[in-house]
């Protein structure tokens, strides 16, 4: 790998390239034939020159013509071929580039999420990558047909006049000198410019789906102050970059311009002593044309160069991002990854979940949530788990789901360490049910089925069944009728009951509910509850509950206050005990009292 690859950080995308090489070294021949062919044509100039104009004589001027247009007609094959090879390029590389981004994005634990926004992430994927594959591909194959033109040239310019050959290039030591000082001033301007416009691009991310609270809550007048912000720090640092590249480009214009009149002037004096030079000068004029205006497209390309160094050092960070939760390779050969199932060495999952010496403490947190927990749910168990928003109710279900590993201790299912089976093992085998679902853009029936695509009809309409979710899909029309971007076509409820039938779809062994029923109204409430009883009957469940009143019934409730548990046992154990659960119920029942009157 060149010194220059490993600078602007091209070595890096090898993997992506690697594949498509025949195809580069296709590309890169077609580029030498366009920079050779393109370097012949201006000869055909000096030989008509000297030939037809100062010998003033058409004799083989035909021939002439028909070897002109032949080489013509020859470089413009070449050039489609280059091009259309070029275009499908960049479509692979792209391709590819986001193919394996997506897939390394699902692999990383829910904790990654939680601090990078989905705006940022998807900069990264679509903008950086679309900047990537365009360089790779257009600007190697007009860098390769450049330098053959260009060498090609400096070379035939030494064979008809080493002198006039020395003038044409002096300013090219000039132009590298200048091109290294921008090139470090441009790197640092440009990584910040690629920070903001992410920066940007997940405020208005964040401005389109919250725009019906920001009009709820008055907050327009907020959202346009702080998306102001932000846009204008980015014009006053994408202004800074275009001054540089502007001043940049002129420099470089200039030293061109210098070396044409450095040409005219000594190939003109050169000229009025022997006319014999006049079709040498006009292809040197040609030449030097042609070399200038290569040194300014480098003043772009390096300037692109430079500007895709930072997507590909986000892109390749983004790659180095390791989940905070993953399976070791010793569990990925027997059980194979999210990509790749062994379904075959799968074990049945029964269900039976244990807490030995729990500590936990979440990655970006500086306190203890857990500290030497410890908590035996048998298989069929269900656990309640209740406390004040914000208690810290869901650290136990995001245990239990390995949405992050113990910090110290260990989680057992079915009597084995959760880390010697993998994560998609487990997660096969659970039934979540959000507090806000999400449902994909698409059918009732795609929806219902995601994640198990083989589902048949008769499947479909026994989980609708069982989440009391018929009604929903006769009212739109059946299984195949369009639910809109995250069920916007369906209420609050009717997501819930939905939701629910594609976990009940997957017959889990191991059912979470979290505070399913908290934003729905009481007919809904009914109807999902009935759906949730059915549902839990023989499966190990845990619901972080809403309303109290829908967890009397459970085998273990855990009351959480400040991230610890406090309490534990059954409603009536806790009930008579007078602490803080009695506390919480006895709260609740006086605001639901008043909530009637």
């Amino acid at each position: 790998m060149s010194s220059k690859l490993r600078f602007f950080g091209l070595g890096k995308l090898r993997p992506f390239l690697k594949p498509y090489l025949l195809q580069f070294i296709w590309m890169a021949g077609c580029a030498i034939m366009v920079g050779v062919f393109s370097m012949i044509l201006p000869l055909f100039q000096k030989y008509a020159i000297d030939t037809f104009i100062a010998g003033q004589t058409l004799t083989g001027f035909v021939w002439f013509l028909v070897a002109y247009f032949v080489c013509a007609l020859l470089l413009a094959a070449v050039d489609f071929a280059a091009c259309f090879t070029c275009g499908r390029l960049e479509m692979y590389v792209l391709r590819d580039m986001r193919r394996v981004s997506f897939n390394h994005l699902q692999t990383l634990s829910v904790a990654y999420y939680s601090v990078n926004g989905v705006g940022r992430i998807h900069a990264r994927v679509m903008s950086d990558t679309s900047a990537v594959s365009s360089v790779v591909s257009w600007t190697f194959y007009q860098g390769v047909w450049n330098a053959a033109y260009a060498i090609g040239a400096v070379i035939v310019m030494f064979i008809l006049n080493p002198i006039l050959a020395l003038v044409a290039i002096a300013v090219v030591p000039v132009v590298g000198l200048v091109s290294m000082w921008f090139s470090r001033r441009l790197t640092g301007v440009n990584r910040r410019v690629r920070q903001l416009n992410s920066e940007i691009t997940g405020a208005f991310n964040e401005g389109i789906a919250g725009a019906e609270t920001a009009k709820t809550l008055s907050a327009i007048g907020e959202l346009d102050r702080s998306f102001y912000e932000g846009t204008h720090e980015m014009k006053r640092w994408a202004t800074r970059q275009g001054s540089y590249r502007a001043l940049f480009s002129a420099v470089i214009s200039f030293a061109a311009y210098a070396a044409l009149a450095l040409v005219l002037w000594y190939g003109g004096i050169a000229t009025a002593q022997d006319l014999r030079l006049l079709g040498t000068l006009s292809v040197f004029m040609t030449y030097a044309q042609g070399v200038m205006g290569l040194v300014q497209w480098s003043v772009e390309a390096i300037s692109d160069l430079i500007a895709v160094k930072v997507n590909i050092e986000r892109f390749c960070d983004l790659m180095g991002t390791e989940s905070d939760v993953k399976d070791t390779p010793e569990v990925v050969a027997r059980y194979g990854d999210s990509f790749h199932e062994k379904r075959e060495n799968w074990e049945k999952l029964e269900g039976h979940i244990c807490f030995e010496d729990v500590t936990f403490r979440y990655p970006d947190g500086e306190e203890y949530v857990l500290e030497h927990f410890n908590l035996d749910v048998p298989a069929g168990t269900t656990v309640a788990l209740v406390g004040e928003t914000g208690a810290g109710k869901s650290t136990l279900v995001n245990l239990v789901c390995r949405f992050y590993e113990p910090t110290e201790g260990r989680l057992l299912i079915d009597g084995k360490d959760a880390r010697l089976r993998s994560v998609q093992w487990l997660h096969s085998n659970i039934g979540y049910v959000l507090q806000t679902p999400h449902l994909f853009s698409g059918t009732v029936r795609e929806n219902l089925a995601f994640g198990k695509e083989d589902a048949t009809d008769t499947e479909l309409y026994e989980a609708l069944k069982k989440a009391n979710a018929e009604g929903i899909v006769r009212r739109l029309g059946g299984l195949d009728a369009p639910l809109g971007e995250d069920g916007s076509t369906l209420s609050a409820g009717e997501k819930q009951l939905l939701s629910l039938a594609r976990a009940i779809l997957r017959d889990p062994a191991i059912f979470i509910l979290d505070e399913a029923t908290s934003s729905v109204d009481s007919e809904t409430e009914l109807a999902v509850q009935s759906a949730i009883e059915r549902l839990m009957e023989g499966r190990t469940s845990f619901i972080v509950a809403h309303r109290l009143s829908t967890i009397r019934s459970a085998d273990v409730i855990l009351v959480v206050e400040d991230g610890k548990i406090v309490e534990r046992g059954t409603h009536r154990e806790l009930f008579e005990k007078h602490g803080v659960y009695r506390n919480l119920y006895e709260k609740q029942f006086r605001e639901e009292q008043v909530d009637k009157f």
